[in-house]
């Protein structure tokens, strides 16, 4: 049995999402309560991202974002802290993503275990499709942007941060992965120090065999809203479409699909291949040598190991220095442990923590 065509692209750009279950519903090994953590605190607040203003689907301007202050950011008031940025996966927001990673407990843990203190900060990034891609598109808006410039200058203004590339770290998970790549190829200027656990969506992608019911599905959505009702693999297909294909000229979704009336769009194959940074990472190796440190997980049981790899080994042949690490796992099974227990004391090796280090990086 032949796979439809618009499904057989979805299901290899995010292979691995799904395990017989929603993504919504996974479950993650949870790391035991360290004895004596100090509690960290909490805030939930709105920034207003410029960079998504006119977006054409009607995504949020003002996004939710969960800023975790460490134990002693209210007891010394004149220290000032790095900041690590974590970006969630496809499906989920800031707040679910809280629960897959069981943060605070996990950043409690952390420090308890002498990573030392930062600000980590859990932007939102989902949208009417499920997921922004964290890519720079007039339908979604741009969402890469938003993070490196909105949030980070928002967060700078509004907290004691050390505003500095070498005290900012950016972090994600499968589709936040991917996004953690993107930004942090193209935006080496304002991180510096990288981690991407088991990142999507890293290969071009080519056509499969098509199948007309998928197409008359997709064809009867006439607002961007009604993708809600539509089964994963095709919720999927809108939202990449909507971050790597977007058409201003084409409502109401304002984006173009990779089949019309059953033929294959090389062009907007082509535009999708354009953003896979396996693709592109090419012409961004001199930003890559910028970082402190670069790291890539993924599971041994994580079918998105394989690409991981590819990235790894692209990274050494240009001799960018980087770690690269096959766990026991599938794709979300230890992303809880994994935050915890190597992410936050990854940050906490590589970050600068004093205001005079800033410019000890490249």
């Amino acid at each position: 049995m032949k796979m439809p065509m618009l499904a057989w692209i979805v299901s290899v750009v995010f292979v691995g999402l799904l395990a017989g279950n929603s993504y919504a519903q996974v479950k993650t090994i949870v790391p035991p309560v360290v004895p004596g953590a100090r509690p960290v605190r909490l805030e939930r607040i709105s920034i207003h991202g410029v960079s998504l203003e006119g977006n054409l689907e009607g995504d949020a301007v003002d996004r939710e974002v969960l800023v975790y202050l460490p134990p002693s950011y209210d007891k010394d008031p004149r220290r000032h802290y790095p900041v690590l940025y974590a970006l969630h996966g496809y499906s989920i927001g800031a707040e679910q993503w809280t629960k897959e990673i069981h943060v605070p407990q996990t950043i409690e843990g952390a420090f308890a275990q002498s990573a030392k203190e930062m600000i980590v900060v859990l932007p939102d990034a989902k949208t009417v499709h499920n997921g922004s891609m964290y890519s720079s598109s007039a339908t979604t808006g741009d969402f890469e942007r938003f993070i490196a410039q909105d949030v980070v200058a928002y967060i700078d203004t509004h907290y004691r941060t050390l505003p500095n590339r070498a005290s900012r770290g950016l972090v994600g998970h499968s589709m936040g992965g991917y996004g953690a790549s993107r930004i942090g190829m193209k935006h080496a200027d304002v991180f510096g120090s990288l981690y991407m656990m088991s990142p999507c969506c890293m290969s071009a992608r080519r056509a499969g065999p098509v199948n007309p019911e998928t197409e008359k599905t997709l064809a009867a959505v006439k607002a961007p809203a009604d993708s809600a009702n539509l089964p994963f693999p095709l919720r999927t297909q809108l939202a990449s479409a909507a971050a790597w294909s977007p058409n201003p000229k084409n409502p109401p979704l304002y984006l173009d699909l990779p089949v019309k009336d059953g033929v294959a769009q090389p062009d907007v194959l082509a535009k999708w291949a354009a953003n896979a940074p396996l693709s592109f990472v090419d012409q961004y190796t001199r930003d890559l040598k910028r970082y402190r440190a670069i790291a890539i997980d993924v599971g041994d049981q994580d079918g998105l190991r394989v690409d991981a790899g590819k990235l790894h080994e692209l990274l050494d042949q240009y001799g960018i220095t980087n770690s690269f690490e096959i766990y026991s796992g599938t794709h979300t099974s230890a992303v809880a442990d994994r935050f915890q227990n190597y992410v936050m004391p990854f940050f906490s090796k590589n970050l600068c923590f004093e205001k005079a280090c800033g410019e000890k990086l490249h």
